[in-house]
């Protein structure tokens, strides 16, 4: 007899789903291929030591990655054991807390996205004249885990739910000097585990005391990122604050300089004030000039992709060094293309598309680099290169997918 009832199935499951995510190694360095090599053992021995009480983590993986403002962002990378375990409890807990989370929390959650909360936040822009645009100061370092406990202890009576969570809050991580520090506090951001939790306590922290203490002000929040709708300048400073003072509250800072007040400036909001714009998951919201249905121009405050996105892209193209590779044939360039540049357009081409387009110069300018590179021994020249590809445009439009910018 165990002393947990947890299915095999689960297991099976919940390995697959992390497979699916692929993810790099732990501090084991076992990858998900190494890990298949003895796949049935190594199963086995996830479901045989958690069934019993007997999974205790590794310590987690610090790693570091450059964020937009230059500065390094940690994240805690698990074990691909540890992944699938986590899987497990995040399977049997996320059913129980999606019956009880905010229909205006979008992040990590079953079939919401990003682009839903930015064009949720578009509309009621449009409707209230300001914004709490709020950040918390290091949300996944500093949740407090007494706090996080009492709330997973609310929404399930499965102990070994809160054993194992209460474990992978404890979790050491390991620095990248290969020093063991101890966690007192927060979740390690790129934990399976950790979006669910973060939603869990933001829920109580946020979502919940926003619904009981100002309903008339709707929000849009996606993990620690929020924006809070308000009809007048002297309502949003008065929210600002009592906010500030509630994550205080829960053990949590608002973020000082990322957290302000917008007014949100259109054709009908002529008023001058110095804040009239504000970024919100990659997108910037500003008055923008738009057309109407009657072909009429007017301001509108509208969402197109931030600018601090816009160098992120630039950054992760000029990594491919795209004309370098003579390596490739042009439908070789154009599958290692396509895949990633679909995903920028269809995610921030929902909204002004037009801004966009410097893609489509940007790349086109590399391709007549590959392509006088490839062919330089035929005397090919940016003429020459150019030339070319406006035949191949011609004849097959949609062999890289930025020039469906132009035709749209």
């Amino acid at each position: 007899m165990k002393s947990f009832d947890i299915s095999k199935q689960a297991v099976w499951d919940s390995y697959l789903k992390v497979k699916s995510n692929q993810g790099a190694a732990g501090v084991d360095h076992q990858s998900i291929a190494i890990f298949e090599e003895d796949l049935k053992n190594n199963l086995y021995k996830i479901w045989n030591r958690m069934s019993s009480g007997s999974y205790f983590p590794p310590p987690v993986l610090r790693v570091e990655i450059p964020k937009g403002n230059g500065k390094m962002r940690a994240l805690g990378i698990p074990t691909v054991a540890d992944r699938i375990a986590q899987m497990v409890v995040k399977s049997q807990l996320e059913p129980e807390l999606e019956a009880i989370f905010h229909t205006d929390s979008f992040g990590y959650r079953p079939k919401r996205s990003a682009k839903q909360a930015v064009t949720l936040a578009r509309k009621r822009c449009w409707k209230h004249d300001w914004v709490v645009d709020m950040d918390i100061k290091g949300f996944f370092d500093t949740i407090p885990h007494d706090l996080m406990m009492r709330a997973v202890r609310k929404h399930t009576e499965d102990r070994w739910v809160v054993l194992y969570v209460e474990r992978w809050l404890k979790a050491p991580v390991q620095l990248m000097d290969g020093g063991i520090e101890e966690r007192t506090m927060g979740t390690p951001q790129g934990g399976v585990i950790s979006p669910l939790l973060a939603n869990l306590f933001l829920h109580y922290a946020f979502d919940h005391w926003m619904q009981s203490n100002h309903p008339s002000n709707p929000f849009e929040r996606y993990a620690d990122d929020a924006v809070v709708h308000c009809d007048t300048e002297a309502e949003a400073v008065e929210l600002r604050s009592e906010i500030a003072k509630r994550m205080e509250q829960c053990g949590l800072e608002l973020h000082p300089e990322k957290t302000k007040i917008v007014y949100c400036q259109d054709a009908n909001r002529t008023d001058d004030y110095e804040l009239h714009s504000f970024d919100f998951l990659g997108f910037c919201f500003q008055p923008r000039l738009s057309r109407n249905r009657y072909g009429q121009y007017f301001v509108n405050f509208s969402p197109a992709i931030a600018p601090k996105s816009k160098k992120e892209i630039f950054s992760e193209i000029r990594q491919w060094c795209l004309h370098k590779r003579s390596d490739l044939s042009l439908k070789e360039l154009a599958n290692k293309l396509n895949p990633v540049v679909r995903g920028w357009i269809e995610y921030y081409g929902a909204f002004f598309q037009s801004e966009l387009l410097f893609l489509v110069h940007h790349l086109d300018s590399l391709i007549y680099r590959w392509v006088i590179r490839k062919y330089k021994k035929q005397g090919s020249n940016f003429k020459k290169a150019s030339n070319w590809l406006k035949r191949i445009k011609s004849a097959m439009p949609n062999y890289f997918v930025h020039w469906s910018l132009l035709r749209a």
